[in-house]
């Protein structure tokens, strides 16, 4: 999972991993490993090779994934036709394989469709199957819930789990909602200002935060059965073009202290594979 606030920088870590920056950005330093190999110094018609078939992508917005020009079946076989050289029949069916595995009724007949003709619902599963048609062995699916009603979400969340189960893929899961955390996720990353600030087990994160972002976060969250008032974080994330000195969330914080404000913490590790960035991280419970 990949959590933090709506500008902290998580859609633009998921176009980097699959190295769909925009002109104005660049990679300036570190690395992607993936299945051992470092895809920054891949070219990019070696990453058309491995987008796809090593690593793929769900976008929140369906539509901006499907052509509205092209029909359902052509689009989930561009992949499919090639990463896997599939042609004619066996391509056909492989269409119909994937519609089914993402439990669209009728794949037959929704293969002529177009995504005008599909619910918001159905086009996100359609986006999901075009995922799935190279064989990835990583899935980023960012924010992938946000258009959906409460209820398609649920169902479309428990489809991705199974999927998930059924295939081995790995699943990078990008939202707002912790809730979807802990349904979706073995370990979360949160993110704020640009840096991962804490990298915990999920059972960690809810029952032992450590960064006092992470904190604010989960006391965010409404509570049934309560009459208090819904807690905010005070203030608002930072210009990334313009950081605080030191730590970018003391303005922000309650155990601010001078070092905070002096020096950018360092990564901490805290056991079991757990990280944060804070110079006082909240004590253990």
């Amino acid at each position: 999972g990949l959590v933090g606030e709506s500008g902290c920088g998580k859609t633009t870590t998921c176009h980097t991993l699959v190295r769909l920056l925009p002109p104005s950005a660049r990679i300036l330093s570190g690395s992607i490993e993936l299945m051992g190999e470092n895809l920054v110094t891949k070219s990019q018609a070696e990453m058309r090779e491995i987008r796809g078939r090593r690593i793929a992508t769900i976008l929140q917005d369906p539509m901006a994934s499907l052509d509205p020009l092209f029909s359902i079946g052509d689009q989930v076989a561009e992949p499919v036709y090639y990463h896997q050289a599939l042609r004619g029949g066996r391509l056909r069916q492989r269409v119909k394989e994937l519609l089914t595995a993402v439990r669209i009724p009728s794949p037959e007949t929704r293969m002529k469709n177009f995504p005008h003709q599909m619910s918001g619902g159905m086009r996100q599963r359609i986006v999901g199957a075009i995922a799935l048609a190279g064989g990835p062995k990583v899935i980023i699916a960012d924010e992938p819930t946000t258009n959906l009603d409460v209820t398609i979400q649920l169902q479309y969340l428990n489809l991705l789990k199974d999927l998930q189960r059924a295939s081995g893929v790995a699943l990078i899961f990008v939202t707002h909602n912790l809730g979807i955390v802990a349904k979706m996720c073995d370990k979360v990353a949160v993110m704020y200002a640009g840096k991962i600030v804490e990298l915990q087990s999920v059972r960690g994160l809810f029952y032992n935060p450590r960064h006092p972002y992470t904190r604010a976060l989960l006391d965010s969250i409404p509570k049934l059965g309560t009459k208090d008032p819904l807690y905010a974080i005070p203030g608002a994330p930072p210009d990334l073009s313009n950081l605080p000195t030191g730590c970018s969330f003391h303005p922000r914080c309650s155990r601010t202290m001078q070092r905070c404000r002096d020096e950018e913490p360092s990564e901490q590790y805290l056991g079991d594979g757990a990280t944060t960035r804070c110079w006082l991280p909240i004590e253990e419970a």
